[in-house]
Protein backbone atom coordinates (compact mmCIF):
# COMPACT_ATOMS: atom_id res chain seq x y z
CA UNK A 1 0.00 0.00 0.00
CA UNK A 2 0.73 3.51 -0.71
CA UNK A 3 -0.04 7.01 -0.85
CA UNK A 4 0.46 8.50 -4.40
CA UNK A 5 1.12 12.16 -3.98
CA UNK A 6 -0.98 13.92 -6.60
CA UNK A 7 0.87 15.15 -10.01
CA UNK A 8 0.66 16.39 -13.18
CA UNK A 9 1.39 14.45 -16.55
CA UNK A 10 1.24 15.08 -20.54
CA UNK A 11 -1.64 12.63 -21.39
CA UNK A 12 -3.48 11.70 -24.58
CA UNK A 13 -6.26 8.92 -24.69
CA UNK A 14 -7.08 6.30 -27.21
CA UNK A 15 -8.84 3.33 -27.49
CA UNK A 16 -8.27 -0.53 -28.53
CA UNK A 17 -5.43 -2.97 -28.67
CA UNK A 18 -2.03 -1.61 -27.38
CA UNK A 19 -0.37 -3.75 -30.12
CA UNK A 20 -1.76 -1.38 -32.91
CA UNK A 21 -0.67 1.47 -35.40
CA UNK A 22 -2.96 3.19 -32.67
CA UNK A 23 -1.02 2.56 -29.84
CA UNK A 24 1.95 3.63 -31.09
CA UNK A 25 0.45 7.07 -33.07
CA UNK A 26 -0.60 8.03 -29.22
CA UNK A 27 3.02 7.32 -27.87
CA UNK A 28 4.53 8.86 -31.09
CA UNK A 29 2.87 12.09 -30.32
CA UNK A 30 3.36 12.38 -26.35
CA UNK A 31 7.46 12.26 -26.71
CA UNK A 32 8.22 14.91 -28.69
CA UNK A 33 6.38 17.38 -26.44
CA UNK A 34 8.00 15.65 -23.72
CA UNK A 35 11.68 15.80 -24.87
CA UNK A 36 10.94 19.92 -26.08
CA UNK A 37 9.61 20.17 -21.99
CA UNK A 38 12.79 19.17 -21.04
CA UNK A 39 15.22 20.88 -23.28
CA UNK A 40 12.92 24.20 -22.50
CA UNK A 41 13.67 23.39 -18.79
CA UNK A 42 17.04 22.90 -19.02
CA UNK A 43 18.06 25.65 -20.98
CA UNK A 44 15.56 27.54 -17.63
CA UNK A 45 18.42 26.08 -15.96
CA UNK A 46 16.41 23.12 -14.40
CA UNK A 47 17.18 19.73 -15.49
CA UNK A 48 15.59 16.43 -15.29
CA UNK A 49 14.94 12.94 -17.06
CA UNK A 50 12.10 11.94 -19.24
CA UNK A 51 10.46 9.16 -16.83
CA UNK A 52 9.09 5.95 -17.89
CA UNK A 53 5.36 6.11 -19.74
CA UNK A 54 2.73 5.19 -17.71
CA UNK A 55 -0.87 4.00 -19.03
CA UNK A 56 -4.42 4.16 -17.49
CA UNK A 57 -6.46 1.18 -18.45
CA UNK A 58 -10.02 0.50 -18.24
CA UNK A 59 -13.06 -0.67 -19.78
CA UNK A 60 -16.62 -1.39 -19.46
CA UNK A 61 -16.13 -4.86 -17.92
CA UNK A 62 -12.97 -5.08 -15.87
CA UNK A 63 -12.49 -8.30 -16.76
CA UNK A 64 -11.69 -7.81 -20.01
CA UNK A 65 -8.10 -7.84 -18.27
CA UNK A 66 -8.26 -10.30 -15.87
CA UNK A 67 -9.74 -12.93 -17.78
CA UNK A 68 -10.77 -12.29 -21.38
CA UNK A 69 -8.10 -10.13 -22.69
CA UNK A 70 -10.29 -8.70 -24.85
CA UNK A 71 -8.02 -6.07 -26.27
CA UNK A 72 -10.61 -4.22 -28.49
CA UNK A 73 -12.83 -3.32 -25.91
CA UNK A 74 -10.06 -1.26 -23.61
CA UNK A 75 -9.95 2.68 -23.30
CA UNK A 76 -6.64 3.79 -22.32
CA UNK A 77 -4.44 7.05 -21.59
CA UNK A 78 -0.77 7.36 -21.87
CA UNK A 79 1.11 9.57 -19.51
CA UNK A 80 4.10 11.27 -19.29
CA UNK A 81 5.25 12.86 -15.68
CA UNK A 82 5.78 16.24 -15.91
CA UNK A 83 7.57 18.17 -13.45
CA UNK A 84 5.52 20.11 -10.63
CA UNK A 85 7.53 23.67 -11.73
CA UNK A 86 6.10 23.37 -15.43
CA UNK A 87 2.54 24.36 -16.18
CA UNK A 88 0.03 24.46 -19.26
CA UNK A 89 2.06 27.73 -21.25
CA UNK A 90 5.30 25.56 -20.86
CA UNK A 91 3.56 22.72 -22.40
CA UNK A 92 1.79 24.98 -25.14
CA UNK A 93 5.27 26.01 -26.05
CA UNK A 94 6.54 22.46 -26.11
CA UNK A 95 3.56 21.51 -28.76
CA UNK A 96 4.32 24.93 -30.81
CA UNK A 97 7.86 23.78 -30.83
CA UNK A 98 6.71 20.27 -31.79
CA UNK A 99 4.87 20.87 -34.35
CA UNK A 100 7.33 20.96 -37.35
CA UNK A 101 7.90 17.15 -37.14
CA UNK A 102 4.29 16.90 -37.67
CA UNK A 103 3.65 14.16 -35.54
CA UNK A 104 0.03 12.79 -35.80
CA UNK A 105 -1.94 13.54 -32.62
CA UNK A 106 -0.05 16.30 -31.47
CA UNK A 107 -3.27 18.51 -30.70
CA UNK A 108 -4.38 15.55 -28.91
CA UNK A 109 -1.76 15.63 -25.96
CA UNK A 110 -2.69 17.59 -22.82
CA UNK A 111 -1.57 18.53 -18.93
CA UNK A 112 -3.60 16.41 -17.11
CA UNK A 113 -3.85 16.58 -13.26
CA UNK A 114 -4.26 12.73 -11.42
CA UNK A 115 -4.94 12.26 -8.06
CA UNK A 116 -5.04 8.42 -7.02
CA UNK A 117 -4.23 8.73 -3.40
CA UNK A 118 -4.28 5.20 -1.86
CA UNK A 119 -3.19 2.30 -4.07
CA UNK A 120 -1.80 -1.12 -3.69
CA UNK A 121 0.83 -2.16 -6.52
CA UNK A 122 3.06 -4.98 -7.25
CA UNK A 123 6.05 -5.66 -9.67
CA UNK A 124 4.95 -7.62 -12.62
CA UNK A 125 8.48 -9.03 -14.56
CA UNK A 126 7.05 -10.95 -17.53
CA UNK A 127 5.15 -10.40 -20.96
CA UNK A 128 1.97 -7.70 -20.72
CA UNK A 129 -0.13 -10.55 -21.88
CA UNK A 130 0.84 -12.43 -18.40
CA UNK A 131 -0.70 -9.52 -16.39
CA UNK A 132 -4.16 -10.89 -16.56
CA UNK A 133 -3.91 -13.35 -13.13
CA UNK A 134 -1.65 -11.16 -11.51
CA UNK A 135 -4.56 -8.45 -11.71
CA UNK A 136 -7.22 -11.15 -11.38
CA UNK A 137 -5.88 -11.86 -7.87
CA UNK A 138 -5.08 -8.50 -6.91
CA UNK A 139 -8.63 -7.38 -7.66
CA UNK A 140 -10.85 -10.58 -6.37
CA UNK A 141 -8.30 -11.88 -3.53
CA UNK A 142 -5.65 -9.33 -1.82
CA UNK A 143 -7.84 -6.00 -2.03
CA UNK A 144 -10.75 -7.44 -0.67
CA UNK A 145 -8.96 -10.01 1.74
CA UNK A 146 -7.09 -6.50 3.04
CA UNK A 147 -10.89 -4.26 3.16
CA UNK A 148 -10.46 -2.39 0.31
CA UNK A 149 -12.08 -2.79 -3.36
CA UNK A 150 -10.62 -0.94 -6.90
CA UNK A 151 -11.20 2.72 -7.26
CA UNK A 152 -10.22 4.30 -10.18
CA UNK A 153 -8.55 3.39 -13.13
CA UNK A 154 -5.91 1.17 -13.42
CA UNK A 155 -2.60 1.96 -13.43
CA UNK A 156 0.56 0.86 -15.45
CA UNK A 157 4.04 2.21 -14.60
CA UNK A 158 6.53 0.85 -17.96
CA UNK A 159 10.00 0.66 -16.42
CA UNK A 160 11.44 -1.37 -19.44
CA UNK A 161 11.55 -0.05 -22.84
CA UNK A 162 9.39 -3.18 -24.81
CA UNK A 163 10.86 -2.26 -27.91
CA UNK A 164 14.27 -3.16 -25.88
CA UNK A 165 13.42 -5.46 -23.39
CA UNK A 166 12.83 -9.22 -24.05
CA UNK A 167 8.89 -9.88 -23.04
CA UNK A 168 10.29 -12.23 -20.21
CA UNK A 169 12.39 -9.80 -18.61
CA UNK A 170 9.85 -6.74 -19.12
CA UNK A 171 9.43 -4.78 -15.51
CA UNK A 172 5.80 -3.10 -15.20
CA UNK A 173 4.18 -1.81 -12.07
CA UNK A 174 0.84 -2.74 -11.81
CA UNK A 175 -0.82 -0.03 -9.62
CA UNK A 176 -4.49 0.18 -8.32
CA UNK A 177 -5.85 3.10 -6.49
CA UNK A 178 -8.25 1.79 -3.57
CA UNK A 179 -11.28 2.97 -1.08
Amino acid sequence: MLQVPDRTYLAIDGHGDPDTEVFSVAVQALYPVAYALKFASKDAGRDYVVPPLEGLWWAEDMDTFTRRRDKAVWEWTLLLLVPDWLGAADVETAVDRTRAKAPARLDDVRLEPLAEGLCMQTLHVGPFDDEGPVLHRLHREVLPGAGFRPSGKHHEVYLTDPRRTAPEKRRTILRQPVS
